[in-house]
């Protein structure tokens, strides 16, 4: 399990202007991993199954980017 404190990797993805899909693909290896993302408080916000090749990664956002815009549709 790795665990990522939300905040501080959002703020770096910003800075390196890099999406948190390209850090993925670069954790990939030959087991599925769990990466745990929490708030300053260590409370679990949510967690993903980092899977062990790039074509289920590309999935994986494929599917997280549509959910998004379901969602960002839906408070406009």
């Amino acid at each position: 399990m790795i665990q990522i404190k939300a905040s501080a990797f959002f703020d770096l993805l910003k800075m390196k202007d890099t999406s948190m899909w390209e850090v993925f693909s670069q954790m990939i290896g030959e087991k599925e991993k769990e990466i745990v993302f929490l708030d300053d408080e260590d409370k679990i916000l949510f967690n993903y199954i980092l899977p062990n090749n790039l074509e289920q990664l590309n999935k994986d956002r494929e599917k997280f980017s549509k959910e998004y815009a379901d969602k960002l549709s839906t408070l406009n």
